[in-house]
């Protein structure tokens, strides 16, 4: 794949009435998978279609409330005084804990982080909890540690309270970390699906896939040998630098399971809208495109922890590349596609041949454990 830096231009489609808005929800809703298994399987906590519906049966049928529902990356909660701040939790099991450009206590910080920026907040500190298994070393879970307060200093969020488990010997893989985040949202910015229109664009800020495949190589499982290092890190700056240039951004989210084909499938059922995505401008380092084709493996399902999808308004959208492009972390960011009305709540690749392919959710990811 190539990368292809000239926006698409399209006409504004017309906004969506709060009854529509309702309606489409309400679709949306009818349209997630259904759970029919009787066992957890590897399957539910990979981000595709087995994940969706599992949350949507076990967990937003038993805990069911207006917050929960939006079925965002973080809650967003308003305060007696008026101010809006969003709340989000993680948990982090990935193996091996190192891998390169990162560790466990990297991503457990980077993910908490993100999920904020996705909800238009301002990260501001941090809860951690830590799952300990018998005979884990200390010194490796300093590392872990000091791995976590640097990720948390260059991010400008405080580890502000936690808690520690230890279970015996066999009830874990080493160590799994839990983290919860909150953060202010400014006044007056609103990101949601319900604000996405028919003309939008569809930026990437980088390229897709770097985080899975370092982790899946690094696990030394596969006779492959390649310079792929994850794209772990925080994005709320980057973020903050795009909505100055984008102010009437629609929508945020970050690629992490299923990457970035799983969230299109997510954002084109939420909206009812279609989005058609130009194979040529799809951003892939070289080396993890070659990994991806020796394992049979497409890169728009494999994860990001250093990445995020913005939809924003067509006569924003260049303004929105050009101020990602000038940051640190954004200097590969591109409109990879549009919103449409047709085809409804569809996912459409046109591939460099002149052809259109559906990208579907899958069921399942062909990587588990990356996060």
């Amino acid at each position: 794949m190539s990368v292809n830096h000239t926006p698409v231009r399209l006409s504004v489609g017309p906004t969506f009435s709060e009854g529509e808005v309702i309606e489409r929800i309400e679709s949306f809703r009818k349209r997630r998978p259904r759970l029919r298994e009787e066992i957890i399987t590897l399957a539910h906590g990979a981000g595709g279609k087995s994940s969706a519906a599992l949350v949507d049966s076990v967990f937003v049928e038993a805990f069911r409330n207006e917050e929960l529902e939006s079925l965002g990356d973080g809650a967003v909660l308003a305060l007696p005084s008026g101010e809006r701040l969003a709340f989000s939790t993680d948990s982090f099991v990935v193996q091996p804990l190192r891998f390169p450009g990162g560790s466990i206590g990297h991503l457990a910080v980077h993910g908490t982080v993100n999920d904020l920026a996705m909800s238009g907040a301002v990260p501001s500190w941090i809860s951690a909890a830590f799952v300990l298994e018998e005979g884990f070393s200390i010194a490796v879970l300093r590392e872990i540690v000091a791995d976590m307060a640097q990720a948390a200093e260059a991010a400008g969020v405080k580890i502000v309270t936690g808690d520690t488990k230890v279970v015996p010997t066999g009830a874990a893989d080493g160590l799994f970390i839990t983290t919860a985040g909150v953060g202010l949202i400014p006044s007056g910015r609103q990101l949601c699906a319900a604000a996405v229109r028919p003309g939008d664009r569809l930026i990437l800020s980088g390229t897709m896939g770097d985080h899975g495949m370092a982790v899946m190589l690094a696990r030394g499982d596969l006779a492959i040998e390649a310079d792929i290092r994850s794209d772990t890190a925080a994005v709320s700056d980057l973020v903050e630098s795009m909505l100055a240039a984008a102010p009437s951004t629609r929508w945020l989210r970050d690629p992490t399971r299923g990457g970035v084909g799983t969230v299109c499938n997510e954002l084109a059922q939420a909206t009812g809208l279609g989005v058609v995505l130009d194979e040529q401008r799809l951003p892939v380092r070289p080396m993890v495109n070659g990994a991806c084709e020796m394992l049979g493996i497409d890169p728009l399902y494999v994860a990001n922890e250093g990445k995020f999808l913005a939809v924003v308004a067509p006569d924003e959208a260049d303004a929105a590349v050009a101020a990602m492009r000038g940051h640190r972390d954004g200097g590969e960011a591109v409109v990879i596609g549009e919103i449409t009305e047709k085809p409804e709540s569809t996912v459409v690749l046109r591939t460099g041949f002149g052809g259109t392919r559906i990208v579907d959710m899958l069921v399942g990811d062909p990587l588990p454990r990356i996060c």
